[in-house]
């Protein structure tokens, strides 16, 4: 049985990974006391590369091909075991393979409210979750970073660690962008590819690389989507003017078919530009202080002129001056004389 055993372990002569399950981010190659037959043939296939690594260091690095193992293909390696060229024994490494396969759907999420600063609300609260995908690019680093000596490591083992890189990051990427929160929340798209800027040097350290980052829902405390939903429909309506006007178009044939027929229609076109134009001026109003100062102004000024005309006004007016005493009989009797002669002409 021994020596069964020591000729098995002269003849590994074939290297590959050819049942690569899905999710399964690396698999330690299984040798026998881990000896490998000088000459022996390596398979790395799409989607995969191999790493060999001598006594926890990593030596060489092989992307998809077929090589021939020896001196020649294993440069680090055979520095590190200082190797002669006319080397032809079999020799011990582990080799690693990594899938460098696109990690497609996986989910990202915030369990608890996080909070975020802003430069129109100073604070804000909220919730969101959404999709991204990944895939393994430098197989080096994520040996060394993350797997160490495991003989294999799973998306599962993996995504918990990028899921807490991307909660804990939302808040500076938000911060860091200079773009207000609203404008960000109104387009999430807008608001993925901030947070995304962010994130993709850091998943780097990892030897990770972030293929696509997607925010599909942000859930906002109630007074500040009211203030989101009211920005939003400002930008639907535009110009007020040309809304109401199209209203109003739209209003000629459905008015032509009902009693009155085209009677209706001037009525119609009236209110709808009655009220367009005071939809105009109240939104004027709301966004230009001056407008409303002369607003208030010009009423004040209107409702004046008609008082100071009417001679029943200024004829009561003078009447409750003589009943408080302010002036005197001889003073209401030449001032009545006065509006009436003016009334007569």
């Amino acid at each position: 049985m021994g020596l069964f055993s020591f000729v098995a372990k002269q003849f590994v002569d074939v290297i590959e990974w050819d049942n690569q399950p899905d999710g399964q981010l690396m698999w330690r190659f299984p040798f026998t006391d881990n000896e490998i037959q000088y000459g022996a043939q390596l398979t790395v296939r799409d989607g995969q590369i191999a790493i060999f690594v001598n006594e926890g260091q990593v030596a060489d690095v092989f992307t998809a091909g077929l090589y021939k193992l020896e001196t020649r293909t294993l440069p680090v390696l055979t520095n590190l075991k200082n190797w002669d060229k006319l080397f032809a024994s079999p020799f011990k490494s582990d080799v690693y393979f990594v899938s460098t396969r696109l990690q497609l759907g996986r989910k990202w999420g915030t369990p608890q409210p996080i909070t975020i600063r802003d430069s129109d609300f100073g604070m804000v609260r909220l919730r969101a979750f959404g999709m991204y995908s990944y895939k393994l690019t430098d197989a080096q680093k994520f040996y060394t970073s993350i797997t160490g000596a495991n003989s294999t490591y799973t998306a599962e083992q993996l995504e918990p660690q990028l899921r807490n890189l991307i909660v804990a990051n939302i808040s500076t990427a938000m911060a860091s962008s200079g773009v207000p929160f609203l404008d960000m929340a109104a387009n999430q798209g807008l608001m993925a590819d901030k947070i995304k800027e962010v994130l993709k040097p850091l998943f780097v350290n990892y030897g990770v690389e972030l293929d696509n980052f997607v925010v599909e829902n942000v859930s906002l405390p109630e007074e500040l989507q009211k203030a989101i939903d009211t920005r939003i429909s400002m930008g639907m309506m535009g110009d007020l003017n040309k809304y109401t006007q199209y209203q109003t178009a739209n209003a000629i044939p459905l008015a032509a078919q009902n009693e009155g027929g085209m009677a209706g229609v001037g009525a119609s076109m009236a209110a709808g530009m009655a009220m367009g134009q005071a939809m105009a001026g109240a939104m004027n109003k709301a966004f230009n202080p001056a407008a409303v100062a002369q607003s208030v102004l010009g009423e004040q000024t209107a409702s004046a002129a008609p008082a100071s005309d009417d001679p029943t006004a200024k004829l009561e007016k003078l009447k409750g001056l003589l009943d408080k005493g302010l002036i005197s009989q001889a003073d209401y009797d030449t001032a009545k004389a006065d509006v009436l002669k003016k009334l007569m002409g």
